[in-house]
């Protein structure tokens, strides 16, 4: 029906300022960039982070003390928060999108998965966008993504998508440090090549995304390795997205 369906997983990083509030105008911006495609036949799937981070803006500091419990907490106040901001921008150009909140059982051979794919597909024919996020309230320790990088690669599999793009804060893989001054960019991966020597750990709050680099290529390299071609790019770059889908060469690419 389309011409092309695409994957995109914009993160909490991008979708925040240095105070961890959330900026409507890169919403508005990705949201424009999805129109843009759509006139061009091409459908979206998003998914997105930042229920956790929406949920602490309402509530502020929780009295609750146990982590697992604070951020479910977080997330089951803060999802509909990110509905609503989805739900008013796609309307401002004239477009429907729904909310899908999937757990890691639905991915598992058998009727959820069945029924996440009569979804998914249903709300792509009708040209709604679906929203996808882990579903934080429900979901806890066995039943949890690692991240929303795996969910991303997990959904971009089951719809067969034509890429996977996931949004981060910075422009790709690099050498090194992404401020060092020996530092590159580093555009192509293969999906099976050893990147370990250029994955650093990294440590986040609670509020932040749980997914740094190196779980962005590990699920990244998956999708490409199913035939996914996976660009990961700066989400806070002016019409990145667009970019991708015109063939220019930005961010990191992960294909066979």
């Amino acid at each position: 029906m389309y011409k092309e369906r695409i994957v995109i997983k914009v993160g909490t990083n991008v979708m925040t300022n240095r105070d961890n509030r959330i900026v409507r105008p890169v919403l508005r911006n990705l949201v424009k960039q999805i129109a843009e495609l759509y006139d061009r036949d091409i459908i979206c799937l998003l998914v997105s982070s930042g229920s956790v981070i929406a949920g602490k803006e309402v509530l502020g500091k929780s009295k609750i003390k146990n982590r697992t419990q604070r951020r479910q907490v977080y997330s089951a106040i803060g999802q509909p928060r990110m509905m609503r901001l989805y739900y008013d921008v796609f309307h401002d150009y004239g477009m429907k999108c729904a909310q899908v909140l999937p757990t890691k059982r639905d991915f598992s051979p058998g009727v959820h998965r069945q029924n996440m794919i009569n979804c998914c597909e249903g709300l792509l024919s009708e040209g709604v966008i679906p929203i996808a996020n882990e579903d934080d309230a429900v979901s806890v320790t066995m039943s949890m993504f690692s991240d929303n990088d795996e969910l991303a690669s997990l959904i971009a599999q089951l719809i067969n998508a034509d890429k996977l793009i996931i949004l981060t804060d910075i422009d790709g893989l690099y050498t090194g440090h992404p401020d060092a001054l020996n530092s590159s960019l580093i555009q192509n991966v293969g999906p099976h090549e050893n990147l370990d020597k250029y994955i650093k750990d990294n440590n986040k709050s609670e509020e932040e995304g749980r997914g740094g680099m190196g779980s962005k290529l590990d699920y990244a390299q998956q999708a490409a390795a199913n035939n996914i071609p996976t660009y990961i790019v700066n989400g806070k770059t002016d019409n990145i997205i667009i970019d991708i889908i015109d063939g220019k060469a930005v961010g990191t690419k992960v294909s066979l």
